[in-house]
């Protein structure tokens, strides 16, 4: 009988050679890159010729840094982590922590080229650094990072692999529970801290201004998630119907002076018949193929958002959209004849701040009525057949289950939640436009759903929190704020490729155990 034979795993001097040979390879790259475009800088002065300044020390850094962290991700990759994990740690700690004194504390960078590691760089005050630029340098601090990452991701693979089948799947079920409980601990925390931060003696305009945006792609990743979390269809154009609810609320306040009130239902129930309406091309179609037919609707309605000017306005957008009001009582100073403003129907002296903690709590109204809804569908027959559905579809047919009505059902009830998302945001930007609808907005919710966990409610929260929050706080570093912010999702997603919080458990469990005792004498 023939035996099958595993490769042997290289050896140190073999690995070394390896990565010699890739470092040797990757340093031609770096230098046939930068030479021109790194290398020379041009400079223009008033009145005289165009010229220019070397920058040859940033490339020769360049070859010497870029080749060393190829060569960890070799030794890596042929089972050394071990130079990968210190090197790549102390230069993070180096860079990476440089880069952040300097930018905080106001202290200077100073290049190595530039002053001889001794009395001339101790006079300067600076701190020697390869690039002499905070941000070069943090770029390649987050670089050693990524390298630490890869390297702790190796040692957790192979201690992984070292263990039995039945002690991974009591890993993976301790990972699982330790994420459920985590959640129930989170949840109420999440919840009451967003009740009574506004209350609290740091709270400012801003800080509300940021919640409500946080809050707003919290509702829109729990409407995502029915789709994507719970019935495992990939949606890429999930803003379109965020677009067709704001529309549709500043046609209806504009046009039929309905107020916002009277117009989240219609709003909704409109961003579900898109819904409805993308659902029908797709119901052959699966992985991939999904995901570019909802690509192309999304496009689709921002193209005819666009080019219809009559209706939507064009490029131009909508303006003038009617405000928001507390059940009929407006948010003014000096209210129309005949009407309370909300200050005067309380006593309360007028201010503007009425009227945005108002919106901050009517999104998180809505934001709490979405995870109720979506949690309590989870349970009834129609949450299960989006499970079997995302599990097997085949299965889920030969269940007797209709694949059909499931998937529209998925999409009428993710882009619902969506419509009254977009009512929401025309009504607090009182401005729509569609530019406020790229695709980009699609790829953002989606990271949201997929780095919280899919299927998981306060794992989608806590992604919120992070991608929309941490580039709002780094507002500051200008457009450096969305290299951090793409340094995070790849980070998370290496420490954890299922979610912060995902625990994927279904409906029902059958096994022993979950139901009522049975009975004594009744058969096993």
């Amino acid at each position: 009988m023939a035996t099958i034979t595993m490769p042997a795993a290289k050896t140190a001097p073999t690995a070394a050679m390896v990565a010699l040979k890739e470092a040797v390879m990757t340093a031609f790259v770096v230098f046939m890159l930068c030479f021109l475009m790194i290398g020379f800088e041009t400079q223009a002065s008033q009145g005289q010729p165009l010229g220019y300044v070397t920058r040859f020390a940033a490339i020769a850094w360049g070859i010497v840094l870029v080749p060393l962290g190829r060569v960890a991700l070799v030794l890596d990759r042929y089972g050394h982590p071990m130079p990968s994990l210190i090197g790549g740690g102390l230069a993070f700690l180096y860079l990476f922590g440089g880069a952040v004194i300097s930018l905080a504390f106001d202290v200077p960078v100073v290049a190595f080229n530039e002053h001889l590691i001794g009395s001339d760089l101790a006079a300067a005050g600076g701190i020697p650094m390869p690039f002499g630029d905070p941000i070069v340098d943090a770029i390649f601090g987050l670089g050693a990072l990524y390298i630490v990452v890869l390297a702790v991701q190796t040692l957790r693979r192979t201690a992984h692999g070292e263990l039995t089948l039945e002690a991974r799947e009591e890993k993976e079920e301790r990972s699982s529970t330790r994420a459920k409980r985590l959640s129930l601990i989170l949840g109420p925390t999440l919840m009451v801290l967003a009740v009574i931060i506004p209350f609290t003696p740091f709270s400012d305009r801003g800080l509300i201004e940021t919640l409500t945006l946080i809050l707003t792609y919290v509702m829109l990743g729990w409407g995502l998630n029915i789709v994507v979390g719970l019935a495992g269809l990939l949606d890429l154009g999930y803003v379109a119907f965020y677009a067709v609810g704001a529309y549709s609320y500043a046609k209806l306040s504009l046009d039929l002076n309905l107020d916002f009130w009277a117009s989240l239902p219609l709003a909704g129930i409109f961003a579900a018949f898109f819904g409805v309406a993308l659902g029908f091309p797709v119901l052959r179609l699966r992985g991939d193929y999904l995901a570019i037919v909802t690509l192309g609707f999304g496009e689709m309605v921002r193209i005819i958002l666009i080019n219809w000017q009559v209706f939507t306005g064009g490029p131009n957008g909508i303006s003038g959209i009617k405000k928001i009001t507390f059940f009929g009582f407006p948010f003014e100073r000096n209210a129309p004849e005949g009407t309370v403003t909300f200050a005067n129907l309380f006593g309360l002296e007028f201010s503007t701040m009425h009227r945005v903690l108002f919106l901050y709590y009517v999104i998180l109204v809505l934001a709490l009525i979405t995870n109720f809804f979506t949690m309590r569908l989870r349970r009834l027959p129609i949450g299960r057949a989006w499970e079997a559905l995302r599990e097997d579809e085949t299965a889920c047919r030969a269940l007797g289950i209709n694949p059909t009505n499931t998937k529209l059902t998925a999409f009428a009830m993710g882009a619902m939640f969506a419509g009254f998302a977009g009512s929401f945001f025309a009504v607090r930007q009182l401005f729509i436009s569609p530019e406020s609808f790229v695709f980009i907005e699609s790829a953002v919710i989606l990271a949201i759903v997929v780095l919280g966990g899919m299927g998981s409610q306060v794992g989608v929260a806590l992604a919120a929190i992070i991608l929309i929050g941490m580039p709002e706080v780094m507002r500051e570093l200008s457009l450096y704020r969305m290299l951090a912010f793409g340094a995070v999702m790849v980070l998370i997603m290496l420490w954890r490729p299922k979610g912060l919080l995902a625990h994927r458990e279904p409906t029902i469990l059958l096994r022993r155990g979950n139901g009522k005792k049975k009975k004594a004498g009744a058969p096993a």
